[in-house]
């Protein structure tokens, strides 16, 4: 009974690593030329290759402190970037924390020496005391992965 539990077991992962593979051979199947595909793969999997060309997402900050606010008010601020890199940045999402907290970025490439702003509006409505929303920034950069933070003290309303 233990052999054919094994032998299931192994079925099973062989299952799911064709379908992983399948999933990545599709994924890389739809770019329409060799570059987009490096490009598109480069979103993926950070890479040490330095002779690759990548885009650089450079922010002029990545913190900001609304300060004190009121229960309820909704407060907005634009973190400007510029892509100091050998080839467009393609920022595929953008993701805050919670829902009370809103971005929204540059959904068309960002060509090498561009610059773009992602705006962020945090709402405040049941909200009180110190609060701290990251904003995660996935994009074909190395790391793949950055991060902003917005931080609001809010004093409850009576």
């Amino acid at each position: 009974m233990t052999v054919v539990i094994t032998k299931i077991n192994k079925l099973i992962n062989m299952k799911h690593l064709i379908l992983a593979l399948s999933f990545i051979s599709v994924f890389s199947a739809c770019s329409e030329s060799k570059d987009s595909k490096s490009e598109m793969n480069a979103s993926v999997i950070e890479t040490d290759n330095e002779e690759q060309k990548e885009p650089v997402l450079i922010f002029d900050h990545v913190t900001h402190d609304f300060g004190v606010i009121t229960e309820g008010e909704s407060v907005e601020h634009t973190f400007r970037f510029e892509n100091t890199g050998e080839s467009d940045l393609v920022i595929s999402s953008c993701k805050a924390s919670c829902g009370c907290t809103i971005p929204d970025w540059p959904r068309e490439p960002i060509a090498p020496g561009e610059k773009g702003e992602i705006k962020v509006v945090f709402n405040s409505a049941g909200k009180s005391g110190l609060v701290t929303k990251d904003i995660t920034i996935l994009a074909n950069t190395n790391p793949v992965k950055s991060v902003l933070q917005i931080q609001v003290d809010i004093n409850k309303t009576n």
